[in-house]
């Protein structure tokens, strides 16, 4: 038996090969005895496999297959069925192992006989399971089917389908109420009022129309103009928020042996302990913004579509999103986001900083790699995104979440708290060197500053922002607002 495991079983099944060995055998037979019925034997023995596996590789089934997940799109942690069903399009008689192939985090793929016992109208249908732990696109088959002639002495296995992609999307991690809407309500709807005099019931009032339920007169307003006056309904204006996701390659390294830039073996995603913590808030914050009526913005550090990299996003160019069909289209662009940009670490790109530094010191005017187009990273927080965030001056929130910076990037970005309603940041720290004086800048200008790391509890972080420190944020905010300057 130890010998028959060895042999390729994609060739022949063990019937094949014990009638290829009886028929070398027989052949053996015959040249030492001299048979001549033993030679005619040999040659039976020898043929049939090898017509058989040549048939089988010439006259293949065909197949039809339809896979469907539901729900389409899945949390991760949380579970999608496949339901699959298979067709024959061609005609051939026996039975076909078939197994559906998965990535390796999905564990062993699952197998099947095809026809199934429960078949009907030539369809079987198949249902299992599957769940993942991280987010990602993932290909889920193709089914691969294994089947053999009619004699069952030969064997072939080949794909009957491309597969299709499972969409796996990052949770959301259910976020307390906190102080972000400024003068709107805590569902971030504001009631746009007009107050003059004479009367306030004058201006919230107007003419009866016909059609107008009676519920709405206004009695009083009517006594005072002698014909019957209704209450006008109270204009309701959208509330929005905008994000600023941070998606730079060099701020989130965090260091050594901390997975950075490392690419999933299933997904094929760059990313990071750290970048998945800032993916995990930024789908929580926009769950939590959804459920207030909140209409999202959301932006890179760059001002352009935070999505527009994103091979899972369905419409990479959009940058605003509304509703449950906004916040499923978010969850979309956020499974297959990744790490993008210069990969060069953080310490060289500072050491290329004091260098050009001392060149201009020294009156040696080398050419400027930003003028190049060489030094993208110096123009995050640039005025292209400065622009973006004026057009919706004040209508909202201002949320970043962001990863370590240098000083002179959080300067960048600290005028930006001008812009929103209130301004908040997460702040991915590096537990190697001091962010105090990033932190400090931002403060000063008015951001409501959270610092975090990979391991920080989303919720303290996102509660900490209403603890102490707000007034004294919006003041400072207002100060910026002014004209104030902010830190250099």
């Amino acid at each position: 038996m130890a010998l028959v495991d060895r042999l390729p079983k994609h060739l022949f099944t063990n019937r094949g090969w014990g009638l290829l060995a009886a028929g070398a055998l027989a052949l053996g037979c015959a040249y030492v005895m001299g048979r001549r019925d033993l030679l005619t034997l040999a040659v039976l023995l020898l043929i049939l496999p090898l017509v058989s596996l040549a048939g089988v590789r010439v006259l293949k089934p065909k197949f039809q297959v339809y896979r469907e997940f539901n729900p389409s799109t899945v949390e991760t942690a949380n579970t999608t069925t496949v339901r699959l069903a298979v067709a024959r399009s061609t005609y051939t008689s026996g039975h076909v192992i078939m197994e559906e192939q998965l990535p390796p985090r999905f564990g062993e793929p699952p197998a099947f006989r095809f026809p199934a016992r429960s078949a009907s109208g030539g369809t079987s249908r198949y249902e299992y399971h599957l769940r993942s732990g991280k987010r990602g696109q993932f290909r889920i088959g193709p089914v691969t089917a294994e089947f053999s002639d009619p004699f069952g002495l030969s064997l072939r296995r080949h794909s009957i389908d491309d597969g299709d992609i499972l969409t796996v999307t990052p949770a959301a991690v259910e976020l307390p109420a906190t102080g972000l809407a400024g003068a709107r309500g805590n569902d971030g709807v504001t009631a746009t009022r007009i107050r003059a005099n004479p009367s306030d019931d004058d201006i919230m009032t107007r003419e009866y129309r016909h059609g107008d339920p009676m519920r709405r007169v206004h009695w009083a307003a009517t006594a005072r103009h002698g014909q019957l006056m209704v209450r006008q309904e109270e204009s309701v204006t959208t509330p929005e928020a905008t994000l600023i996701l941070d998606q730079r390659f060099t701020a989130f390294s965090g260091g050594p042996g901390s997975g950075f830039g490392a690419h999933d073996d299933d997904s094929d995603l760059v990313t990071s302990p750290s970048f998945e913590w800032m993916v995990t808030a930024a789908m929580s914050i926009a769950g939590h913004l959804a459920e207030r009526n909140y209409s999202l913005r959301v932006l890179d550090s760059f001002g352009g579509p935070a999505f527009l990299r994103s091979r899972s996003a369905p419409e990479p160019d959009t940058e605003e999103f509304a509703g449950v069909g906004g916040l499923h289209a978010v969850a979309e662009g956020l499974a297959a986001i990744e790490l993008s940009g210069p990969r060069h670490v953080r310490g060289d790109h500072h050491r290329m900083e004091h260098s050009r530094a001392d060149q201009r010191s020294q009156g040696n005017h080398g050419p400027d790699h930003r003028e190049s187009g060489a030094g993208a990273e110096d123009s995050v927080f640039d005025d292209r995104l400065m622009d973006k965030l004026a057009a919706h001056r004040l209508r909202g929130p201002l949320l970043a979440l962001v990863g370590t910076m240098t000083a002179a990037e959080a300067r960048a970005l600290a005028p930006a708290a001008a812009y929103g309603a209130n301004a908040f940041a997460l702040v991915m720290t590096d537990s190697s060197r001091s962010n105090d004086d990033v932190l400090e800048i931002l403060r000063q200008a008015g951001w409501r500053v959270a610092a975090v790391t990979s391991r920080t509890s989303l919720v303290a972080a996102w509660s900490s922002f209403d603890e102490g420190g707000i007034v004294a944020a919006a003041g400072a905010a207002m100060d910026v607002r002014r004209g104030a300057a902010v830190p250099r």
